[in-house]
């Protein structure tokens, strides 16, 4: 949540902050704003509710020139999205400005405290009483760091901050515990951000905070200490992808680029990964606990949102292949119910960005309880990555949108090599069923392609449903999360109310919400239980709802039980939750175009939740 993009070098800091943050916007755009120190040390600043192109448009930019200068752009927690709430905050005496990421859970008792020292507040935030905060401090010791130190030594809660004093015109301070920050080295400059998106396209090398982390950036120097004064030696590392990977690409919307992206990000999920001669998976990053896996007598997955659903896919086939007890939990759910876990259990943690809050929270506990910690994430160097036991990459490339498309498929593409090379080396996979498997697997980006192609079907059907008020949405086995996923993506980005649910289900209560005006899909693909999917079918017929199936090729009879047909070409079981879901994010992408929704910022959401 939220976009922190900070500079000090020789350049002129606004240009570089500007183009930061319409890179971050993706994090939080309720709000935005810049603050800059100039040549006469003094701090101008200008901020305002709304995105970051509305933030540029409203200013005049010779009054915030300067070679250092921090910029937010903001996803609301305390204090509603308006001018006065954004970022960056004050101390009263305008000595201090701060930009924060994440929520002081005991700012109330902090500002009690302000209070009485004489402090006075002018907006709802918590940030503003770290602001204060660091500027009581620095009444009494007169040095910028140790003020900092000694302010987040009383913070409860989460953050990333940057930070900069007046009267210290020449350092930014940075801090982390919970929420993402690094900062990328350049000659005679250093570019801070809480995302790679925002430094790549002026250097590679990067350093990032841990928690408990602080560093006073300087021009050509930077020093890394813990919050309680420990200096920290760190490695430089290279952010592994290139700037034209987070642009459009003439694409209309990053959503619709990710979606079209699939055939390339599957293959680079399972690049170098398996054998398509034997079916023999070799996933690196699990070395270390293979054994552990093969015996494992319990799999926990656990995730947030999209990374859940591609969690309950993995539990179904987890089971079925492998024959290991597979359970899903909710990760913001997971440390709040006193979960069993022992030193035996396996824990998967599902996370694209890798710093999801609730889904770090979970890996803590479930490593404090002794088990076993494997992350599949997405970004390289997040602090998922970092701190489970062991893991696996997806390799999905940058996803920008915010709602998940691409980076869910290949979550579901890990979980597949993952299982394979369970049940090979447990003896529950056939030889010829991997075989087999790893056929169809090499075939399937161009399968993908083919369902692309074929995206002007969505367009007419999304034209008919765009004024729609409720879906529902229908799946059994492996295809029932699914449907949860595709009622998710219509709600993210259409705002229309939606619900999945395992198709048997639907006579035990949602059958009573049919009538001619609500649209059910149904993921209608042929496998075992497609007889109980047609009768399922029948009933909602029976009542008039309007049917849209998503169906293979060659399947004629489905023709007799449908209003729309979504097409998809045949593949295995195990591979049909991937082609499955990518009509229904051409669906709902549609739908929400054709009712004029920003589907890549949605309204009230971000791309990565890292407060809880």
């Amino acid at each position: 949540m939220c976009g922190i993009v900070g500079y000090i070098g020789k350049r002129n800091s606004l240009n570089i902050i500007f183009d930061g943050l319409k890179r971050l916007e993706y994090r939080g755009y309720d709000s935005a704003g810049v603050a800059v120190i100039n040549e006469k040390n003094e701090i101008n600043y200008f901020k305002k509710a709304g995105k970051v192109k509305e933030l540029e448009n409203e200013f005049n930019g010779e009054v915030l020139e300067g070679k250092i200068g921090i910029g937010h752009t903001r996803w609301a927690t305390h204090g509603e999205p308006n001018d006065n709430n954004a970022h960056p905050h004050f101390d009263m005496n305008k000595n201090i400005t701060i930009v924060h990421n994440g929520i002081i859970e005991n700012f109330k008792t902090l500002k009690k405290k302000l209070t009485q020292e004489g402090y006075t507040f002018s907006t709802d935030t918590d940030t503003e009483v770290l602001a204060n905060l660091i500027e009581y401090y620095y009444k009494s010791k007169n040095n910028f760091e140790i003020a900092v130190r000694l302010a987040l030594s009383e913070v409860e809660g989460t953050y990333g901050i940057a930070c900069m004093c007046k009267s210290e015109p020449d350092k930014i301070i940075i801090a982390r515990m919970g929420s993402p920050l690094m900062f990328g080295l350049g000659k005679d400059e250093i570019i801070v951000s809480s995302d790679a998106a925002a430094i790549v396209n002026h250097t590679k090398n990067v350093i990032y905070l841990e928690d408990g982390e602080m560093a006073v950036l300087k021009r050509d120097s930077f020093q890394i200490k813990t919050i309680d004064d420990e200096d920290i030696q760190r490695e430089v590392q290279q952010i592994e992808y290139d700037l034209e990977e987070i642009e459009k690409g003439g694409f209309e919307h990053f959503m619709l680029k990710e979606i079209c992206e699939q055939p390339e990000s599957i293959q680079n999920t399972y690049r170098g990964r398996i054998n398509f001669e034997t079916g023999e998976v070799k996933l690196g990053g699990l070395d270390s606990v293979k054994e552990k896996l093969i015996n494992a007598k319990r799999i926990i997955i656990t995730g947030c949102g999209t990374a859940w659903h591609a969690g309950l896919v993995g539990e179904y086939i987890i089971e079925q292949f492998c024959r290991i007890p597979t359970e899903v939990e909710y990760a913001s759910e997971f440390r709040y119910r006193n979960p069993v876990i022992s030193k035996d259990d396996i824990v998967l943690f599902i996370s694209q960005s890798g710093e999801t809050a609730d889904t770090r929270a979970a890996m803590k506990e479930a490593q404090r309880l002794g088990a076993t910690a494997i992350g599949i994430v997405n970004v390289v160097g997040s602090t998922i990555a970092r701190e489970v036991d062991c893991g696996t990459y997806i390799h999905a490339g940058p996803e920008i949108g915010v709602a998940s498309t691409k980076a869910f498929t290949s979550q579901l593409m890990s979980l597949i090599l993952i299982t394979l090379m369970i049940g090979k080396h447990k003896g529950t996979i056939s030889e010829s069923e991997l075989k087999e498997i790893a056929k169809e697997l090499k075939a399937l980006p161009e399968k993908i392609k083919q369902i692309i192609e074929k995206r002007n079907d969505y367009k007419f059907v999304a034209e008919e449903f765009k004024d729609s008020k409720n879906f529902l949405y229908l799946g059994r086995g492996f295809n029932f999360p699914v449907a949860l996923e595709g009622a998710l993506k219509l709600k993210e980005i259409s705002y229309i109310h939606a619900e999945g649910y395992p198709a048997a289900e639907m006579k035990h209560g949602p059958i009573a919400l049919i009538d001619e005006n609500m649209p059910v899909v149904f993921i209608a693909t042929k496998d075992k239980t497609y007889d109980k999917i047609i009768s399922n079918i029948e009933e909602i017929k029976a009542r008039k709802g309007k049917i849209i199936t998503i169906a293979t090729d060659d399947d004629t009879e489905i023709n007799n039980y449908s209003d729309y047909i979504l097409r998809v070409p045949n593949t295995l079981p195990i591979f049909s939750p991937i082609l499955n879901s990518i009509p229904l994010q051409f669906l709902s992408y549609y739908i929400a175009t054709a009712r004029n929704c920003n589907v890549d910022q949605p309204r009230n959401l971000a791309k990565s939740v890292t407060v809880e």
